[in-house]
């Protein structure tokens, strides 16, 4: 049975490989620790930002899947690079003959499929983080004014830092505030009759006005911020509620929160692609070197060549020699196959 792709190596190119498989390792690791803190960096940004995502976006997996991803890159890494600096070695090489095997099986299962699941998701997911942002903006909005309401006496807050954070006011825009009740009923005068007006005069019984929370204000706006009335042009003179970025964020939290998280992910994605591309070929190379010294018996410095390969035999013949052992181990035994009825025996005649 021919093998896989079977390549000669002879004692210089032995050499050339294991030095150039050291330098492929290190920059596995290198990559794999990158991949590492690049998922890591967006699984910080997603425990601030997390509220703000609706429950059944799945934009959090990735960052997870990657980090696992790069954590066995990174494994692999090391482990290539001492392989090959052992190979170089007669007597180190030795103890490295019963790591490669389960080295080459992890990576390769281990470390090949998360990274094709990452790459994958880095793919995929992205493209959800619209709707995801769309719901949970919405919901962050609505629950602004709870303050006193177990589990969302925080929205206000987290609403206000992200307002202030990433320099952006609503969900679409400052005019989303108008649309809700972002004053709570605690702080509202059941005596005043505007506020009775405004209540009655809203089928769903909600407080709104025309006035935004302070976090939408842009500190660098030459004159006092401006939050009530706003779509009145005769309240506030000098005023254009054409032009609110003179006075307020331009841009909504969906748009800078969208923009912001894709990028991480393309940075992430772009990350996955180089340490698969250095997996690949680490593992490849480590076996070729593997096979290769094994065939001389473990000697690094055998002056002969040797015939480095993937697999020992095609495809074809691996499947046939499974086919075959899989029918001898369900054939019964020569003890547990049934005694063949003895044939009659015929008279012989008498001499």
């Amino acid at each position: 049975m021919a093998p896989v792709l079977p390549l000669v190596l002879p004692l210089q190119p032995r050499i050339r490989l294991a030095q150039g498989l050291w330098l492929l390792s290190w920059l596995l690791a290198l990559a794999g620790g990158l991949t590492f803190l690049c998922s890591g960096h967006l699984l910080v940004q997603l425990s601030h930002l997390g509220t703000f995502l609706a429950p059944s976006c799945r934009f959090p997996a990735l960052p997870q899947v990657a980090l696992a991803a790069g954590a066995v890159a990174l494994g692999t890494g090391f482990g290539g690079a001492g392989a090959s600096r052992a190979s170089l070695d007669a007597a180190r090489y030795p103890p490295w003959r019963g790591v490669l095997g389960p080295l080459l099986v992890a990576g390769t299962a281990g470390g090949g499929g998360l990274l094709v699941l990452a790459l994958g998701l880095a793919l995929g997911l992205p493209g959800s983080l619209d709707q995801g942002l769309e719901e949970g903006l919405g919901t962050a909005l609505a629950h602004y004014k709870d303050t006193e309401v177990p589990g969302r006496c925080h929205a206000k807050r987290l609403m206000d830092e992200l307002q202030l954070k990433h320099h952006c006011c609503g969900r679409h825009g400052y005019k989303d505030w108008f649309g809700v009740q972002w004053v709570s009923s605690r702080y509202l005068d059941p005596n005043d009759q505007d506020v009775v007006d405004r209540i009655q005069s809203n089928v769903e019984g909600l407080y709104l006005t025309d006035g935004v929370p302070f976090s939408c204000c842009n500190p660098h706006s030459p004159r006092p911020c401006l939050q009530s009335q706003l779509s009145d042009p005769y309240a506030h003179p000098l005023f254009d509620p054409r032009h609110p970025n003179l006075n307020l964020w331009a841009q909504g939290c969906h748009e800078v929160l969208l923009g912001h998280l894709q990028d991480l992910a393309s940075t992430l994605g772009s990350m996955l692609a180089v340490t698969f591309l250095l997996q690949a070929l680490v593992l490849v190379g480590l076996r070729y070197l593997q096979t290769a010294l094994e065939g001389l018996g473990g000697a690094i410095d055998g002056e002969g060549e040797t015939q480095g390969y993937l697999f020992p035999s095609g495809l074809k013949d691996m499947l046939k020699t499974a086919w075959l052992q899989g029918g001898v181990a369900h054939r019964p035994a020569p003890e547990e196959a049934p005694p063949e009825e003895a044939s009659p025996k015929e008279d012989l005649p008498e001499a």
